[in-house]
């Protein structure tokens, strides 16, 4: 039999990514799981197809790089600052004390931290987009909700590096975890170093170019570049990218320069859903049941405690603050990534906890005002009121 000519394929492939996105779409079902379900029904197929794990692998270096962008240092500090409390009780309970559980219940501590990887961020792309087609996101939470997010897309990336490090076979000693961290700080200090050294001073000379022909080349070589070297470092392509995105918006041109780039993001990211998909085995059923079932319990649990007491903190009252912790059980970009250094085994089981946490997460959000209503009352107007600092 005749193989079908690869610029075909890959013709036939982006049009079914359209309309199985766009039949989604009508459904309300997260685009990210649509392609993740439509890589498992076509594994058999793409399996191991180099081309499409490369060009999937682009676009999520594109999609962080346009993340660090939105974040000139400054701006990191300060939201940072905000949400701290918050964000380190939702690094604890959803991070570590699910390591803590998996552990407890016979995973062994490798596997323990990748679930808790797993668990720990809720996915900013979701969320952001149920805020905005529930016209949500000027509720007093919104804010909160926001702040928290970007505290773990500044964590996240952190953390996968480290387990990038740790997936790589070595044997897990003191001095190659101290290794692994030096590695770390370098690459963030190279890129503050950059950004304040260099970028910060390019705005004229940007403004003059920004619509040359060539920009988006610097533009893309630097997300790729950047990405890259963490890469031959041994930590995450994810970290690289966000970092040189942090760099980038040092020239304060972020809205033109993210102009360049998604295009070329929302073409390819679809990719990175669809190739991991075709990674997961499930011809031996789902494992783990209990133990999956018992983490996404307690995920669920977790984040429902940082919005009441986290919120609380930030200065929301109680009934907004359950709102908000409701409204943030989903995972998905982040969660991916993380679930696609594990086994076969332990893949399955973290995209059956990605997909059942995505399903769960959205009803949730769309009945949040109605739970905390029933467990508070009636939203009064101090509820309403945007929270001031």
């Amino acid at each position: 039999m005749t193989e079908i000519p690869e610029l075909l394929g890959s013709g036939l492939l982006l049009l079914l990514l359209f309309f199985v996105g766009y039949i989604g779409s009508k459904m309300r079902i997260p685009t990210i799981i649509v392609f993740i379900l439509l890589g498992i029904v076509l594994g058999g197929w793409l399996t191991d197809n180099h081309l499409l794990h490369f060009a999937g692998e682009i676009g999520i270096v594109l999609l962080f790089f346009m993340l660090g962008m939105e974040f000139p240092i400054k701006q990191l500090m300060t939201v940072a600052k905000k949400v701290l409390g918050a964000g380190i009780l939702d690094f604890f309970l959803s991070f570590a004390v699910t390591v803590l559980i998996v552990f407890t219940l016979g995973m062994d501590l490798l596997s323990a931290f990748i679930v808790g990887a797993v668990v720990y961020a809720t996915s900013s792309s979701i969320t952001a987009k149920l805020l905005e087609n529930s016209k949500k996101i000027e509720r007093p939470e919104s804010s909160f909700m926001l702040g928290l997010l970007i505290f773990e897309d500044l964590l996240a990336p952190l953390l996968v590096a480290v387990l990038v490090g740790l997936t790589t076979g070595q044997a897990l000693t003191v001095s190659s975890i101290i290794l692994l961290l030096v590695k770390v700080i370098l690459l963030v200090a190279g890129a503050i170093v950059l950004a304040r050294g260099i970028f910060v001073k390019l705005g004229d000379l940007f403004r003059q170019k920004l619509n040359g022909d060539g920009m988006i080349l610097f533009v893309t070589g630097l997300a790729l570049a950047y990405g890259g070297l963490a890469l031959y470092l041994n930590l995450s392509e994810v970290l690289g990218a966000f970092l040189a995105g942090i760099m980038l918006a040092e020239v304060r041109r972020t809205h033109e320069l993210e102009q360049m780039v998604i295009r070329s993001r929302d073409l390819l990211m679809p990719l990175f859903f669809l190739y991991f998909g075709t990674t997961i085995d499930l011809s031996e059923g789902i494992p783990m049941i209990g133990l999956l079932l018992t983490v996404l319990m307690w995920s669920i649990v977790a984040k429902v405690i940082v919005g009441v007491i986290g919120g609380k903190w930030y200065g929301l009252s109680k009934l907004v603050a359950l709102r908000a912790g409701l409204s943030l059980t989903q995972r998905g970009e982040f969660s991916i990534i993380v679930a696609s250094l594990a086994t076969t085994s332990l893949k399955a089981f973290s995209s059956m906890f990605i997909l059942a946490s995505t399903f769960i997460g959205i009803i949730l959000f769309q009945y949040a005002p109605i739970i905390s209503k029933k467990v508070y009352g009636k939203e009064s107007a101090k509820d309403r009121m945007e929270v001031t600092h």
